[in-house]
């Protein structure tokens, strides 16, 4: 739902701005944020949770900043209000796997 409503909101912001994608929209980052923190790995005290967070959203950091492939496939080729979503909606899959494959690995 949140996406679905994001890419309404992220067409007609852009639109209004006349910039696809302007820094001033945030969305996209939430939501990615969200997927990444979907099922964060359970811990007994509240540093290991944060450490969880911290490393859930350097994980999407990297991937939004560095873009692999598909991701920046995507960003270069999709427009409008989804493609502002898109590329975020991905690292924030991307940083969920890696962050679910450190915690099993640990």
């Amino acid at each position: 739902a949140g996406f679905a409503l994001c890419v309404v909101v992220c067409e007609y912001t852009s639109r209004d701005l006349g910039v696809h994608d302007h820094g001033g929209i945030v969305w996209d980052e939430w939501i990615g944020l969200w997927i990444t923190y979907l099922w964060l790995p359970p811990s007994s005290d509240a540093s290991t949770s944060w450490g969880w967070i911290l490393y859930g959203f350097l994980l999407f950091r990297l991937f939004d900043i560095v873009k692999p492939w598909p991701i920046k496939w995507l960003d270069k080729k999709v427009h409008g209000g989804f493609g502002i979503m898109i590329d975020d909606v991905l690292a924030g899959v991307f940083a969920f796997i890696a962050l679910q494959l450190t915690a099993a690995w640990i």
